[in-house]
C-alpha cells in the first residue's frame, strides 16, 4: 500500500538493474498533495519562511519544504474516499493556518502567484534541489509554480498503465477545471493556465508517452536511467505516471486550486470516473489513446482558454465546447457519484463549469482593479474561507 508520508524515500529511490517492482496497492485509494504559497502580509509577495513553519512541525508528517523557500507541500494519508480525504486535508489546512496566523505569513493555493519573481526565490536547502539547479540551471529556477497532484491506488502495474491511458483522454477537463495561473512574474498572460508551460521546457515533462503497458515503460525508465536523463522517479515530470513504490497512479496535470472546495471537488471526478473504468474497462478499446497532435492541441486549447476551450473530439477535427464534455461524463458516470456519495462535490463541478475557474476570478478582480496585489488579497480570501467568490 502505499504511503504518501515516505516520500523522501520514494523520491530518492534508484532503479534496480534486473527489475522494476510495482508494490500493490488497495484497489482505488486516494491520496493528495496540496502545494501552497508563503505570502507575506506587508507586501503581498511571497516570502522564504519555510523554515519557520517547519520548525513548528517537527513531529508533524503532513507538511514539508519544497524545492523553494517561499511555498510547502500538505500531504494526506491514504484515504477510501473523497470526504476522508477531504477532512483529512482540512485538518491539516487548519493546523497550518494556526501557526502560519502567529507568525504574520499569509497563505496561497493558486498555480502561480501574480507577480513574484522567480529569480529572487530562494533554494530549499537539500541536495536533491541543489542538484536539479545544477542540472537544469534556468529551467528550474523558474518553478515557482504550484499544483494539485492526486494518487489512485493501484494492483498491478498493468492495471496502473490501462487506467494511465484512460486517463489521458481527461487531461485537458481536469488542467480546464483546475486552471488557476493567469498571470506570471506581474503580466497577464493571456493563458488561464501558464503553469503547464513552465514544466513543459523539460525534457521528461508534460505529455505522458501514448499505448504504455508496464513493460515498456519500465524499459523506457531503465533506459533513461541509463542515458543519465534520470536519476529517480522525481525525474519524471509528465502529466500522469505511475509511482510504483506506492503502488498508484500519480495524477500531476491540475493546477494549485484557489480553494480545498475546488480540489476535492476535482479529485471526486478523478475518482469517479476511475472507478467508473474499473467496470468499463474495454472503453479504451473504442476509444484508443487519441494521436499526440490531438492531446497537444486539447491541452494547448485549455493552456489558453480554460474552461472556454473548444475540444477537438475526434481526428476529424470535430469540435464541442469542452465544458459540455465533462457535464456530458457528469451525467455517464452519475450512478457511481451516488454510490460514492459524492453529490455535494459534483455540485461544485456544475458550479465551475457555469460560474467560472479562479483564473477567471483573478481576471475579473484585475480588469476592475488594475491590481495585482488585489488579484493576491483574492486568492487569500479565497484560500481562508474555503470558498470561491463566484
Amino acid at each position: 500500500m502505499f504511503m504518501l508520508t515516505n516520500l523522501k524515500n520514494f523520491f530518492t529511490h534508484k532503479f534496480n538493474k534486473n527489475e522494476l517492482i510495482f508494490k500493490p496497492s488497495k484497489p482505488l485509494t486516494l491520496g493528495a498533495e496540496l502545494e501552497i504559497q508563503l505570502i507575506d502580509p506587508s507586501n503581498y509577495n511571497l516570502c522564504p519562511r519555510v523554515d519557520d513553519i517547519l520548525k513548528e512541525f517537527s513531529n508533524f508528517h503532513k507538511i514539508k519544504p519544497e524545492i523553494f523557500k517561499s511555498f510547502l507541500e500538505i500531504n494526506s494519508d491514504i484515504c477510501e474516499t473523497v470526504t476522508e480525504l477531504e477532512q483529512d486535508l482540512l485538518s491539516t489546512v487548519n493546523i497550518l493556518s494556526s501557526v502560519t496566523n502567529k507568525l504574520g505569513i499569509l497563505l496561497s493555493s493558486t498555480g502561480a502567484h501574480p507577480f513574484a519573481r522567480y529569480e529572487d526565490s530562494e533554494l530549499y536547502s537539500a541536495e536533491r534541489y541543489k542538484d536539479l539547479i545544477d542540472r537544469n540551471q534556468w529551467l528550474t529556477r523558474r518553478w515557482a509554480i504550484y499544483g494539485l497532484h492526486v494518487h489512485l491506488g493501484m494492483q498491478s502495474g498493468d492495471e496502473c498503465m490501462q487506467f494511465n491511458n484512460f486517463f489521458m483522454h481527461f487531461i485537458p477537463h481536469m488542467l480546464a477545471l483546475s486552471g488557476s495561473s493567469p498571470f506570471w512574474q506581474g503580466m497577464d498572460t493571456g493563458l488561464a493556465s501558464c503553469r503547464p508551460t513552465i514544466f513543459e521546457s523539460m525534457p521528461t515533462s508534460g505529455l505522458p508517452n501514448q499505448g504504455m503497458n508496464w513493460r515498456k515503460f519500465v524499459h523506457l525508465c531503465k533506459t533513461f536511467q541509463k542515458c543519465g536523463a534520470i536519476k529517480s522517479f522525481k525525474d519524471l515530470w509528465w502529466d500522469l505516471r505511475p509511482s510504483p513504490n506506492y503502488g498508484t497512479l500519480e495524477i500531476r496535470i491540475c493546477d494549485g486550486t484557489a480553494t480545498l472546495k475546488e480540489a476535492t471537488a476535482i479529485v471526486a471526478f478523478i475518482h469517479a470516473l476511475a472507478h467508473w473504468f474499473k467496470d468499463n474497462g474495454t472503453w479504451v478499446d473504442s476509444f484508443p489513446a487519441p494521436p499526440m497532435w490531438l492531446l497537444r492541441e486539447n491541452k494547448w486549447r485549455v493552456i489558453r482558454h480554460g474552461m472556454e476551450a473548444i475540444y477537438v473530439t475526434n481526428t476529424e477535427g470535430d469540435t464541442k465546447p469542452l465544458k459540455d464534455d465533462i457535464l456530458e461524463w457528469v451525467n455517464k458516470i452519475e450512478p457511481y457519484i451516488t454510490k460514492l456519495k459524492y453529490e455535494k462535490y459534483f455540485e461544485d463541478i456544475k458550479s465551475i463549469c457555469k460560474n467560472g475557474t479562479s483564473s477567471q476570478r483573478q481576471k475579473q478582480v484585475f480588469e476592475t482593479t488594475n491590481s495585482l496585489i488585489d488579484v493576491v488579497k483574492l486568492n487569500i480570501e479565497e484560500f481562508n474561507a474555503n470558498q470561491p467568490k463566484w
